[in-house]
């Protein structure tokens, strides 16, 4: 071999050029052995073939893509997710149907004809006692709304206390411990006696039960943040409210949601309750005037819209949370 053969360079490979490798070596042919011939039209055919990526079957046709879902697997996804709640909601017209056989209960061939009228119009006014479903429904979210607002501004910062000050958690555990138990119902006369009139009385029966979930979930989520980061906190000499704010907050924004979905679902079980005892405008106060009115099939509307407008506050608050989980 002479000397100007191992001078000169190795040509490189074009793909692993363009792949910003080095080229391997070439292992040095066996001596005596006779270059193979190179099969015909493979000098730029094959390379080009090689560096688009293609691969071609034995009919010399493109493969088809990796990654697409056949059309037979969507629909039997789609019918794994849409058929069970399909079935539960058969079986529970079927036996709601069986029960309102007696003739006690409407059926409900009988609530829906009565629920296409009522929705006909459900914002009419014919005075103050006689209001349509959405107007009442509207009142029962507007009273939930600022009780619970006021618990939200209450509870969360009280939670942060408690959660971050062992003395003030080890002072208010056994009031809690005492209050909590309490039906919410049992605080309606204490809001009747403070305020004198029922819609305020209402009110204050919706801060009162929607406030503990927020203290104890918001505390306990303090407690639960890392000592290293406190222990940072405290070695940058970081204040109180950038503790707070800065390490605090952000860790425990899961837990305080968590509470907020707890305390949104008892407060709007508990306005329904409330407003059967005070009156005026409510759906409460609508499920009782339409009994007193022997109107069995407005009553189960009215449970029906009841159990949809919780459905549609829980979904909601249980995607915020969702949004702001880091687990």
């Amino acid at each position: 071999m002479s000397a100007a053969s191992l001078a000169a360079p190795r040509p490189h490979n074009v793909l692993t050029m363009a792949a910003g490798k080095p080229a391997p070596a070439a292992e040095p042919a066996p001596a005596g052995a006779a270059a193979e011939p190179a099969p015909a039209g493979a000098g730029t055919g094959a390379s080009v073939t090689a560096a688009s990526g293609g691969a071609s079957g034995p009919s010399g046709s493109a493969a088809p893509a990796p990654g697409g879902t056949p059309l037979g697997e969507r629909l039997a996804s789609v019918v794994r997710v849409v058929l069970p709640p399909l079935l539960g909601m058969a079986l529970l017209v079927a036996a709601w149907a069986a029960i309102a056989g007696g003739g006690s209960i409407p059926g409900p061939v009988v609530v829906f004809e009565a629920a296409v009228r009522l929705f006909a119009d459900p914002f009419y006014q014919n005075g103050p006692n006689d209001q349509g479903i959405g107007w009442n429904v509207l009142s029962s979210l507007k009273r939930v709304g600022i009780g619970f607002g006021i618990a939200a501004l209450v509870g969360i910062p009280m939670g942060f206390i408690l959660g971050r000050f062992a003395f003030m958690n080890r002072m208010f555990e056994p009031v809690i411990s005492l209050l909590r138990p309490v039906s919410p119902l049992a605080w309606l006369p204490i809001g009747l006696l403070v305020f004198k009139q029922a819609d305020p009385a209402a009110t204050w029966t919706i801060f009162i039960c929607s406030i503990w979930p927020m203290i104890i979930n918001t505390a306990v989520g303090v407690q639960r943040v890392p000592q290293d980061y406190l222990n940072v906190a405290r070695v940058l000499a970081l204040p109180e409210w950038k503790v707070m704010t800065r390490i605090l907050f952000p860790a425990v924004l899961p837990y305080t949601l968590t509470g907020i979905r707890l305390s949104i679902g008892t407060a709007w079980l508990v306005i329904v309750a409330a407003e059967m005892l005070t009156g005026g405008v409510g759906i409460g106060f609508w499920v009782w005037d339409e009994w007193n009115n022997l109107k069995v099939e407005h009553i189960v509307i009215a449970i029906f819209v009841i159990g949809v407008v919780g459905l549609v506050l829980e979904q909601a608050l249980l995607l915020l949370a969702r949004r702001f989980s880091y687990e």
